[in-house]
This record gives structure tokens, C-alpha cells and sequence, in this order.
């Protein structure tokens, strides 16, 4: 039995045998671990387009000063570090984590965030933010929005405030953020990371399907996977990830301790996690 990928290779898309386009062709190799998507070139793009500052920070700590180095060094290096492509383009890696202004030649790389006063997409919108910039920016400023929307009611008993709603622990959804940046599928075009925030829940939906060889249950017990290793090893490096393939089941794990449930769900080519809170 052929694969879904050698099936529409062979046969093409749909009933209509339609050829694959390049866009969906992209999304299947990926999908089948064939190659890697953010290891690609983006075009437009050079060494100015990416942030001195921060590529400063980062190498200072393997004891390169990038900013001293010659122009040719600088090149070599960033092209030996996967943040550059031989043809001097940046990486959707490299641009992503060092990128100046990321959005303009990845409009999908954001996140969408929606707060609503009820549990229904219908209910009305309390808050609403579109967070663009490279990936740890994007992170952070999440976990900021999500903590300035979460209403945490109290009482004074005893002379000293008490809440009366418990919420999961930031970690878990930093977790949630860090995971559908680095493990989203950047090939699909138009389709931002949405977290969406309602009374009785949250909602972290990335672009992109699991790799053929996960499963939900899988991921509740601490499986690994790499759709993008590139990315993955610059967010490590930045220590943004403590251990890969263990952040799945810590959220499920913490949610449990609540007394609730995490759900793990497909949706077409979107893959979410709902937490309640």
C-alpha cells in the first residue's frame, strides 16, 4: 500500500487527478519527513534584513563577536549556522528568529489572538491583538496579552485577598505558544497561530497536520518530533524549549491536577489543543 504521499504523486489531487501544486507538494514532503521547509531560502531576502543585535547576543555566547567580523566571515558564518542559504538568502529559520520585519515576506508567521466574554466564536470580542515579530517576541508578548486577559476574582478573608478562581500555571501556557510556533506548518500560506481565549476555555490552533507517524495519544505520553529541526535548534539554543517532545505532557499533566482535560484535535489541516480554565 502506497503512502498518501506516493498516491498523489502518482495519481494526483482529488477525483479530478489534478496536478499537486508546489504549495501542496511542499506540505506532503513535510509532512512525510522527506525535507524540511524551514531550511528554505526566502526570496527577496539578504544578510540586511536580519537583526545585527540579536545575531550579536546570540553568537556572544559561543564566544563569536559577530559584530567584529569581517563581511565575508559574517556570510560564512551564518550560512555554516543554517541562517543563511548558500545563495545569501535567509532561511525561514534564520529570518524567523533573526529576522527585522519578518511579517512582510512571511505574513503568515504571526499569531492571532481573540479574548471573548462567552464560550462561542459568536460572543462578543473583549480583546484583540495580531502579534507579528520574530518568534521569542511573539512568545513573550502571548504570555503577556493571555496574563493581562485572565480576570481573576477575590475576596478579603482574614485581612488578606484570596482568589476565587484558579487558573493553569503560566508554564503551561507558555508551553502551548512555544509549541505551535516552532511545530506549525510555515508552508501553508494564509493561515496565522490563533489562540482563542472564551470563559470556560482556551484555544491554541496551529497550521499544520501531525507528522504521519504521531498520534494524539502519543503526544500525551512525550513523544518527539521535528517538523522544523532548524527552528527548533535556534529556540533551544535561546532556551525557549527545556525538553523536547515533555511540554505535551506536562500541560496534560498540570490540566489533570485541576481536575480537567486537555484536548488533543485534527481539524482539517489544523491541529488544536483546548485547555480549560
Amino acid at each position: 500500500m502506497c503512502s498518501e504521499l506516493e498516491y498523489i504523486i502518482q495519481h494526483g489531487v482529488g477525483t479530478t487527478n489534478r496536478i499537486a501544486s508546489q504549495s501542496e507538494l511542499m506540505r506532503l514532503f513535510q509532512a512525510a519527513g522527506v525535507f524540511h521547509y524551514d531550511g528554505n531560502g526566502v526570496e527577496g531576502t539578504t544578510m540586511r534584513d536580519l537583526n545585527f543585535t540579536a545575531l550579536d547576543t546570540y553568537f556572544s555566547d559561543y564566544r563569536i563577536d559577530f559584530s567584529k567580523e569581517s563581511e565575508e566571515d559574517k556570510q560564512r558564518l551564518l550560512i555554516n549556522t543554517d541562517i543563511l542559504n548558500e545563495m545569501g538568502q535567509t532561511t525561514i529559520a534564520g529570518l524567523l528568529i533573526f529576522g527585522i520585519n519578518s511579517e512582510r515576506y512571511l505574513p503568515q508567521s504571526g499569531i492571532s489572538f481573540g479574548h471573548f466574554s462567552g464560550n462561542q466564536l459568536q460572543s462578543e470580542l473583549i480583546d484583540k491583538q495580531n502579534i507579528n515579530g520574530a518568534l521569542a517576541y511573539q512568545i513573550d508578548l502571548s504570555l503577556a496579552i493571555i496574563k493581562n486577559n485572565l480576570q481573576v476574582p477575590s475576596d478579603i478573608k482574614n485581612g488578606q485577598r484570596e482568589n476565587k478562581r484558579l487558573y493553569p500555571p503560566m508554564k503551561v501556557f507558555r508551553e502551548l505558544i512555544v509549541n505551535a510556533c516552532i511545530h506549525r506548518n510555515y508552508a501553508i500560506i494564509g493561515s496565522k497561530i490563533r489562540i482563542l481565549m472564551f470563559n470556560d476555555r482556551m484555544e491554541f490552533i496551529s497550521p499544520g497536520r501531525l507528522p504521519n507517524t504521531v498520534t494524539i495519544e502519543k503526544l500525551k505520553v512525550g513523544v518527539s518530533y521535528a517538523i522544523n529541526p532548524i527552528l527548533i535548534k535556534f529556540m533551544d539554543n535561546l532556551r525557549y524549549i527545556e525538553h523536547l517532545g515533555r511540554g505535551l505532557p506536562m500541560v496534560y499533566q498540570e490540566i489533570r491536577k485541576l481536575g480537567g482535560e486537555v484536548i488533543f484535535k485534527e481539524l482539517g489541516d489544523e491541529f488544536r489543543v483546548i485547555v480549560p480554565i
